[in-house]
């Protein structure tokens, strides 16, 4: 009898036990739950107040000016906006940007207009992005309607400034006429046409760089001439395979020590600068590519030195030049117009077919692209062999 009680006792206090651990899970459960919940609803808010904060700025902005009313009365009636009036809407918020914030508006101010433009018109949301506002700003690429209105005013303004200080600006153009030090004697008349004809066909590389010499001052003024200026590599062809040409002529205009500054203080003064000033960069893929090079982290990328030169494009967003139809370009794409790669083996002549015409950018042939043997600058579709075995010497 007492064993029937005792174990009728067991039971029900392991009953008990049971049902006391059931309560507590649950309790965790739904505590887990409904923290769950919370967050989710704390970041719903969030995202919400960020929507109406971009679109109370860009409301504020448009209400204040004539213009902007407009504005806002075509999108009430029409629920759209037409070209022109997209237009004016931005080159008001982008004059309000960089009012307020510099000549360099802040990337997170540019996405925050951006934001605010869609949710105060939604009709202009592109549905497509990931977003919805890449066409308005794209921080990725550089790109969108706010970033290539504010490339143009900073154009403008920089023309602008040009035109009050035109002696400082032109003064050491590349047409301006120098005086060189000089020390070698110049031939001039049949003497240089004679040296010339030489230098085309002499084997001997330290005659024709003697010659070369000699012929400088003939070069000059090919190259302040419209109509010469594109044939100095047909009337010099050693240029294309004789290495270190285009340095002995830039060493005769600009002398020895001009000639070596940037190499000089590359590593001391400018490059820690460039670093420096790419902290405040806008974070993406091609930006963090280039940056790991200076931690010896991407095997696959530039080297330390030439990354150091193309976050300088990313640094200067390229603008659109000549016609206003030109097509505008992301820093991104920039970078081809400054370096191209090419893999050992492949044919330069083929690569050099290929090409449309441009302004002049390196060629680097090699491996890997940290990985380089030969360094060409191409020159109306023309290699120029540099004579500068790394990354820095040859764009130097």
């Amino acid at each position: 009898m007492q064993n029937v009680s005792h174990t009728l006792l067991e039971s029900d206090l392991s009953d008990t036990s049971f049902s006391v651990t059931n309560a507590s899970s649950s309790a965790v459960s739904d505590s887990s739950d409904a923290r769950i919940v919370l967050e989710r609803d704390s970041g719903v808010k969030r995202v919400h107040a960020d929507r109406e904060s971009a679109k109370e700025m860009v409301s504020d902005v448009l209400q204040s000016k004539l213009r902007g009313e407009k504005i806002l009365q075509e999108y009430a009636t029409t629920k759209t906006l037409m070209d022109g009036t997209r237009r004016q809407m931005v080159n008001l918020l982008v004059a309000d940007m960089m009012e307020v914030h510099g000549r360099i508006p802040p990337t997170h101010v540019r996405e925050k207009c951006a934001l605010g433009i869609i949710t105060l018109f939604p009709c202009l949301r592109d549905p497509y992005s990931k977003n919805g506002y890449e066409h308005y700003y794209d921080a990725d690429g550089g790109s969108g309607y706010l970033a290539w209105r504010i490339k143009t005013v900073q154009r403008n303004t920089a023309v602008q400034s040009r035109r009050c200080y035109p002696s400082t600006t032109y003064q050491d153009g590349p047409k301006s006429k120098r005086d060189f030090l000089l020390t070698c004697e110049q031939l001039t008349g049949e003497e240089c046409r004679e040296a010339i004809s030489f230098i085309k066909h002499s084997a001997d590389e330290s005659v024709v760089k003697e010659k070369m010499k000699a012929t400088f001052q003939c070069r000059q003024a090919m190259t302040r001439d419209q109509q010469a200026s594109s044939t100095v590599l047909d009337v010099f062809p050693r240029f294309l395979d004789i290495p270190g040409l285009v340095d002995q002529d830039f060493t005769m205009m600009f002398g020895e020590e001009i000639s070596g500054k940037m190499l000089a203080r590359w590593r001391t003064f400018f490059k820690p600068r460039i670093l420096a000033d790419c902290k405040n960069l806008h974070s993406n893929v091609h930006v963090d590519d280039l940056l790991s090079a200076q931690q010896n982290s991407n095997e696959s990328g530039w080297d330390s030195d030439l990354s150091s030169i193309l976050l300088l494009v990313h640094l200067l967003p390229p603008t659109s030049k000549g016609h206003k139809k030109s097509a505008k370009i992301s820093s991104y794409q920039a970078v081809s117009h400054v370096v191209r790669y090419l893999k050992i083996g492949a044919s330069v002549e083929t690569f050099l077919s290929s090409l449309e015409p441009g302004q002049p950018f390196l060629l680097c042939v090699g491996e890997q692209k940290n990985n380089i043997q030969r360094f060409y600058v191409i020159v109306d579709h023309k290699a120029i062999p540099c004579k500068g075995q790394t990354s820095m010497a040859a764009f130097d």
